[in-house]
């Protein structure tokens, strides 16, 4: 079993015999198939089938010689329309399988954001011919456990002082990237004062109000991170199915927004847009596919 196919909406399914029924019933009503030839003898398939708006179950395999659809693996997915990033990105195939995660070096958020990219047959058909190349990103993730946190009581003037910084340490970080320096010692007395202030605050305070926000890994699975994030915007929907209710959050954290879908069963509170949202989620992203330029040096040549 998938462990986050119970986001979908799908929590009840946990025996093999019960989820292959399922795969057999959405297999025939499919809301979007597309193969691409891999090889003279081989190719990939993919079936979407839309549970909720937005939300679904991809369904990848291989068509025999006789054309009937052989089922490989599935995987649950949340699309989204919410840009990102615009970093460049790059990709690298699963070793097991027809799967692909994507990593941006993302300096809002310090480190390299690795994903689980759900529209890898688009990859596979556009960019491995040089032909595209990815624009930008668009986020998506898949929670089973989270919780909705307060906000922290800010003003404006303190609001736009965190903007202002958050964009400094982002061209710091870039520049320490380039081997500046000034800007790798000035990052590190920033860390010890931050680490000095948050141990002084810790003593008094709950630590939920001195971290306003958080996005870090978590476990041993790449795509797998911890997050605290404002909730912006917040939609329940309703899987066809199985009727369980899931809520679709759009969330910002250090300056990130992405989409996140958990099942109402697993979120603790009442989600509002202005509160945060505090869970685990398997990271997914869409790319955004352009035709490839060519620049005055390859126009050149």
């Amino acid at each position: 079993m998938h462990k986050y196919l119970r986001a979908a909406g799908f929590s009840m399914y946990t025996k093999k015999k019960d989820i292959d029924k399922l795969l057999d019933l959405l297999e025939r009503q499919p809301s979007v198939t597309k193969c691409v030839q891999v090889d003279e003898e081989s190719n990939v398939c993919e079936m979407r089938a839309e549970v909720a708006p937005g939300l679904g179950i991809s369904i990848v395999g291989e068509l025999n010689e006789e054309g009937n659809f052989e089922r490989e693996y599935y995987f649950p997915y949340l699309e989204s329309n919410v840009v990102g990033s615009t970093e460049e990105c790059s990709v690298q195939r699963h070793t097991e399988k027809e799967t692909y995660s994507g990593m941006v070096d993302e300096n809002r958020v310090g480190i390299t954001l690795i994903f689980y990219i759900q529209n890898f047959l688009d990859f596979r058909e556009k960019m491995l011919d040089k032909e595209h190349h990815s624009r930008s990103v668009c986020f998506s993730g898949m929670s089973i456990g989270g919780k909705v946190l307060l906000p922290i009581k800010k003003s404006q003037k303190q609001i736009q002082k965190a903007k202002v910084s958050a964009k400094e340490r982002s061209s710091l970080i870039e520049a320490a990237k380039n081997g500046d320096e000034d800007a790798m010692e000035t990052l590190t007395i920033e860390d010890i004062d931050l680490y000095s202030q948050i141990s002084r605050r810790a003593m008094k305070e709950d630590l939920y109000s001195i971290i306003d926000s958080c996005f870090m890994p978590c476990g041993v699975e790449c795509d797998q991170y911890s997050i605290i994030g404002e909730i912006k915007e917040v939609e329940k929907i309703r899987n066809i199915y199985t009727k369980e209710e899931i809520y679709r959050m759009k969330i910002e954290s250090h300056d990130l927004e992405f989409m996140v879908c958990i099942n109402s069963r697993d979120l603790l509170g009442e989600p509002q847009p202005g509160r945060r949202f505090k869970g685990q989620i398997w990271m997914q992203g869409t790319l955004n596919l352009v035709p490839y330029k060519a620049g005055p040096m390859d126009q050149k040549r």
